[in-house]
């Protein structure tokens, strides 16, 4: 009979990687990284692959992370517990319903760890963030992939009914790649309709770009929700790991349990700080939008198809397999995105600074009328 646990032989394992100082990105981290680590570039390339912000931290958290570097050699675990503090009464939950992480991708794996095995499914949307399936590989769950809908949101229904034992379900809002919204109702009724015993994980890493809205309201009504928070995007920290899982102190206990460890100072500095900052959400996500905007009226113009997103990206479908666009445009020292196995022939493209946008129009011609 096969356990609903992860086994014992596994769990020795990944003990030992974590006594050994592991962290969890071990398996992940390798792995996301060959799909968007491009190495050196030419200081005229254009790198738009990765769903990064060019324009880096605000200017208030490069200076408080500048100013604390000289206290590196401490571990400061207050500034942690000072960022998480700030951030659960923004999000108003309880303060230990908030655990920080170094960006959003470990607490994605732990989850996965968590609360999937070979009995309980992984369930998630089709295109959709592929490091969630990387870690239930490792420990012998099943993905079960559900194709987007026609308006390109998750399709609740079907994922509800993927697996009456799914352990996890996945919604990243707005979606990765696509940049589209599953509207809220649509996660109120997937929460009220869901398997019984099973998590609800939403991914709000691109939230801060759109017209979407939180789920945090769920987490402190104590439903089966977390909800996984990013400093890479909006707030330009990609390379200072910042970030965090909100929910239910029960539920948060399960993902300690693969581990714990300081955390970056400058990632939760840099964090706390931006947090602290009115204004700035709204003014990052009017200068990406009026980016993005400009870039879609310049695919309007040229009758190039793609799908409209409310993020920091958006699929193009080329007509024609991908791979050969993203050659193509790496030759013009443009580098966009991957390609989703369920939409070969549709590239995903970051939105970068308007310069850096203006190359990709004009590359991307050039490479569309080849």
């Amino acid at each position: 009979m096969k356990s609903t646990q992860f086994t014992r032989r596994g769990f020795g394992r990944f003990s030992a990687l974590l006594g050994a100082g592991a962290t969890l990105p071990f398996y992940n981290e390798a792995a996301m990284a060959q799909l968007s680590m491009i190495g050196p570039l030419p200081d005229d390339a254009v790198k738009i692959n990765a769903n990064e912000n060019p324009l880096g931290p605000c200017k208030a958290a490069h200076d408080a992370i500048c100013s604390i570097v000289a206290k590196g050699g401490r571990y400061m675990y207050e500034e942690t517990f000072s960022f998480a503090k700030t951030l659960a009464e923004q999000e108003g939950v309880k303060p230990n319903y908030v655990t920080p992480y170094p960006g959003s991708s470990d607490p994605l794996h732990r989850a996965v760890l968590s609360f999937t095995s070979p009995s309980k499914s992984f369930v998630m949307g089709d295109p959709g963030y592929e490091a969630g399936d990387r870690a239930a590989r490792v420990v012998g769950s099943k993905t079960i992939r559900v194709p987007l809908t026609k308006n390109y949101e998750h399709d609740v229904e079907a994922m509800a009914k993927a697996d009456p034992n799914a352990g996890l379900i996945y919604i990243c809002n707005p979606n990765n790649p696509t940049g589209t919204i599953t509207p809220r109702a649509k996660i109120e009724w997937l929460v009220a309709n869901k398997p019984a015993g099973s998590i609800i994980l939403v991914d709000e890493a691109y939230l801060h770009f759109s017209s979407a809205t939180a789920v945090s309201d769920m987490v402190a009504a104590d439903k089966d929700v977390i909800i996984l928070r990013t400093f890479s995007k909006l707030y330009g920290m990609a390379g200072l790991r910042a970030g965090a899982a909100i929910g239910r102190p029960d539920l948060l206990a399960k993902l300690q349990t693969w581990g714990a460890g300081a955390l970056p100072l400058t990632g939760m500095i840099g964090a706390h700080i931006s947090l602290k900052e009115k204004g700035l959400v709204a003014e990052r996500k009017a200068i990406v939008a009026g980016v993005r905007n400009d870039v879609f009226d310049y695919m309007h113009k040229h009758n190039f198809s793609f799908v409209p997103s409310e993020s920091n990206k958006f699929m193009v479908d080329v007509k024609r397999p991908g791979g050969e666009i993203v050659k193509a445009m790496a030759k013009e020292k443009v580098f966009i995105g991957r390609v989703w196995p369920a939409w070969p022939n549709h590239v995903r493209v970051s939105i970068g600074t308007k310069e850096e946008m203006a190359k990709f129009k004009t590359a991307f011609t050039k490479v569309m009328a080849a």
